[in-house]
């Protein structure tokens, strides 16, 4: 499968797909939230547009929650190599070409917009990063003109004879780069790109601009957007400290329980700019706290942390010690490996993605291996696949025993500080409950 007929199903593409959102989806993260996705109208060519915060995580969030074969549209320069670049044309990828590619070179853009309508005509969406590069902070950045050129200039390509939709698409991620965190995508309402047509005849750069800054106020209704530069730091922790025990939300999810934090909080700046300022101050204050006493938030939230209640976890974890090591026995190559080469990464943006490819391709090195392994020593051949089947889930579950572990190592912690009286502890509690006060009031 080339180029030529990219927009052609490709049965090959379809099992490769179902086994990346198979750990994608279930493996990786812990839960994968799709909102909105009734506003997509595949019989009209359909471009999304992502917020662009977790380097290649981004394009798989928006393949892990979309049946289609979805087309990418990247720089042309990682095309230059014949063998990569039919690796790429399999991975359903087109090339763009930019200024700085040569000027000369733009003219073959012609053929990509050829071959972007005729896949959006097959029913099967392009997707298009618009913000071009990525960055780890909620915020939606300056869109590039791109995404506005290559739909109108697709659009020409058809004689402005056809519709194109601009879908835009929020992601947020609960965390960027640790494992079993939760994924939420939210598709918004589609903007109808031929609305602009007449004023793209009469002036090209203004129908792009005016449609670069529709797209980008459409993608902030679906995203966690925080504007404030100078207390970033803060309002972004005070979505953790405030809504963290909502990350799995699925009635009222916690990106739009964000949005509406961030809107109070905007609002409280204009309206009573000294209470403000003490919420930013004492968000900042419970983490410094929080982080030097090694509590987490959720430690915080509970009000008491009975004695008994924590001995009883303790023999819980105690009794359930062999199915920890034997789960950490089966996985440890590919989840311990996949760590440690994933944080040699120089941006941190990139951490999340190198941990999910090392995890990806270890699968299929060791996911083979454990079968053959199981067949030969393990009969009848029924409970052999059997129990190939649960060594993910076992991994899963040594997971979540090692979190139980800190919950109640902090538990104790909790209990011996308030045993103590510790004045640091005591000062964290009260800036913590003040704060969680006087945000609920807004």
């Amino acid at each position: 499968m080339g180029k030529k007929n990219i927009e052609k199903y490709d049965i090959f593409y379809q099992l490769l797909k179902k086994y990346v959102d198979f750990w994608h989806n279930y493996i990786y993260y812990r839960k994968v939230l799709a909102y909105g996705r009734d506003n997509i109208n595949f019989s009209v060519p359909t471009i999304f547009a992502p917020n662009h915060q977790n380097a290649l995580m981004d394009a798989m969030a928006v393949i892990g929650t979309l049946e289609r074969q979805l087309i990418f549209l990247a720089r042309a320069d990682i095309f230059k190599n014949k063998f990569v670049a039919r690796i790429l044309y399999f991975l359903k990828m087109l090339p763009v070409y930019r200024i700085r590619d040569g000027f000369e070179n733009l003219k073959q853009n012609d053929g990509t917009f050829l071959d972007t309508l005729r896949v959006m005509e097959h029913r099967n969406g392009v997707v298009i990063l618009p913000e071009g590069n990525h960055a780890n902070f909620r915020k939606l950045r300056q869109l590039k003109k791109g995404i506005c050129r290559i739909a109108f200039q697709t659009a020409e390509a058809s004689g402005f004879t056809k519709e194109i939709n601009i879908v835009p698409v929020g992601l947020e991620y609960s965390h960027y780069w640790r494992f079993r965190q939760v994924l939420t995508v939210v598709y918004g309402h589609p903007i109808n790109v031929s609305e602009y047509y007449d004023s793209y005849r009469e002036n090209p750069n203004r129908a792009i601009v005016e449609l670069r800054d529709r797209l980008s106020a459409d993608m902030k209704k679906v995203m966690v957007h925080i504007d404030n530069e100078q207390d970033y730091e803060a309002i972004n922790e005070m979505r953790s400290i405030v809504n963290e025990k909502y990350s799995d939300s699925i009635r009222y999810p916690k990106l739009f329980r964000d949005q509406r934090l961030v809107a109070r909080i905007n609002e409280l700046q204009a309206s009573d700019p000294e209470t403000y300022n003490d919420i930013c101050a004492d968000t900042l204050t419970v983490r410094g706290m929080a982080t030097k006493l090694r509590i987490s938030y959720r430690h915080l939230r509970k009000k008491r942390h009975p004695l008994g209640w924590l001995m009883l976890s303790s023999v819980f974890l105690v009794l359930t010690l062999p199915l920890f090591l034997l789960g950490v026995a089966l996985n440890i190559l590919i989840f311990r490996i996949s760590y440690l080469q994933a944080i040699k990464s120089k941006d941190p943006a990139f951490i999340s993605t190198a941990r999910y490819g090392f995890f990806l391709g270890f699968s299929f090195i060791f996911g083979p291996l454990y079968l053959v392994l199981a067949l030969i020593f393990i009969k009848p051949w029924w409970i052999a696949l059997l129990v190939f089947l649960m060594i993910p889930v076992a991994g899963i579950l040594a997971w979540n025993w090692f979190l139980l572990f800190r919950r109640t190592v902090g538990g104790f912690r909790i209990w011996n500080l308030n045993r103590t009286k510790d004045p640091v502890f005591i000062r964290l509690r009260d800036t913590y409950n003040r704060l969680v006060k006087r945000v609920a009031a807004l």
